[in-house]
């Protein structure tokens, strides 16, 4: 019984940690690069007709060269909205609306602004680690509790709890390797 319960600690906790790695990624597509890339517009909420609607259910957005984004919306009522939104938003663009299109140039990106970005992908990262570790708290509380209850013999709770370490360092290097790559994109001229 013992065994099945640690195996089940494990995945529990090995799930937890993939979840960190997903939401890492997810994060770090929205971070400007230099060049374009329609993920940068995503979680932009627009106001349409008084009702917070994501961006890419409102238009169709693409990127005809490395340095545009163009959005195009399915009603064209809501151009004047979707510019608001745009604008409004954390990523410093300036869209232009021609009354059937938006266009979005993306400037390259300054030294200066690439170290900003670059600290802003760490912060990223720490954040994740934190919730790798997190799931090792949790792991290990359990692992103690099942030692506590009698189940899980002291000799087997420690090799589990090195099944835990390992795994919280193979995640947290996977989360150094991502913040390396992104870092790599956002530095590249």
């Amino acid at each position: 019984m013992a065994d099945e319960d640690v195996d089940l600690v494990l995945e529990e906790t090995r799930e937890a940690m993939e979840k960190s790695i997903r939401s890492l990624r997810h994060e770090l597509q929205r971070v400007r690069t230099g060049r374009a890339n329609t993920a940068l517009l995503d979680g932009i909420q627009v106001d349409y007709y008084g009702t917070p609607t994501p961006l890419n259910q409102l238009a169709n957005l693409n990127t005809p060269d490395p340095r545009l984004i163009v959005v195009s919306a399915y009603d064209k009522g809501s151009l004047q909205s979707i510019e608001k939104a745009i604008q409004a938003s954390d990523l410093g663009l300036t869209p232009s609306n021609d009354g059937k299109l938006i266009r979005i140039p993306i400037p390259p990106l300054t030294e200066e602004r690439r170290r900003d970005l670059v600290k802003q992908v760490k912060k990223h990262a720490e954040h994740h680690k934190l919730g790798v570790r997190d799931a090792r708290r949790e792991a290990l509380s359990m692992l103690k509790d099942l030692e506590g209850d009698g189940s899980l013999p002291a000799d087997e709770k420690r090799r589990a709890d090195k099944k835990v370490q390992d795994l919280t360092d193979e995640y947290v290097k996977r989360i150094d390797e991502v913040t390396a790559q992104k870092e790599k994109e956002i530095l590249q001229v």
